[in-house]
């Protein structure tokens, strides 16, 4: 998927949609070490609307931090739609946020497993609503070397959150 905003404008404009809908904003990350902590936050006034980010490099941190559960990362593995959707609603459950997006993946150069290469990387966006969350979770296979991995991943990340949550907004706006 070819992303067409550029990473400011991705950030400014997940920052709009969040403080919009009234929400604040958690990340899980894994392969992109807080990137998109950092992206998100290197917005003026991003205090308004990040509420914190969670780096769980190691399957240890992962259940410890987000409470990801042992058995999906033996059964699934840490690089799984499965493991990103634990991650995207543990960010939710230990902190103040309502909406959160996780990114866990390989980055390279090694790393690669049978049916998950190096570029893979798997991503949850949830938003909490009325008691329930509502996550999607996605699979991307990334070309490039480890530095464009990741950068692919953050804005991918930033563009699938402010996407469900535009239309969490929208969905709300109907209804009311």
């Amino acid at each position: 998927m070819q992303i067409e905003q550029t990473t400011c404008e991705l950030a400014v404009q997940l920052g709009d949609a969040a403080q919009k809908a009234g929400l604040l904003i958690a990340t899980a990350e894994s392969c992109t070490a807080g990137g998109v902590a950092f992206e998100i936050t290197s917005i003026p006034g991003s205090s308004a609307w990040v509420d914190r980010g969670f780096v769980t490099y190691t399957n240890e941190a992962k259940e410890q931090m987000l409470g990801v559960s042992h058995e999906t990362l033996q059964t699934y593995g840490a690089v799984s739609e499965e493991t990103a959707r634990e991650m995207a609603c543990g960010a939710i459950a230990h902190s103040r946020a309502r909406a959160a997006v996780s990114v866990t993946g390989i980055a390279g150069p090694g790393g690669a497993v049978p049916g998950k290469p190096v570029g893979t990387v798997c991503f949850a966006a949830a938003v909490e609503c009325g008691g329930s969350i509502s996550v999607r979770s996605f699979r991307e296979e990334f070309s490039g070397n480890r530095d464009a991995v990741r950068r692919q991943s953050i804005d991918y990340a930033m563009f699938r959150l402010l996407e469900l949550i535009d239309g969490t907004t929208r969905s709300l706006t109907k209804n009311q």
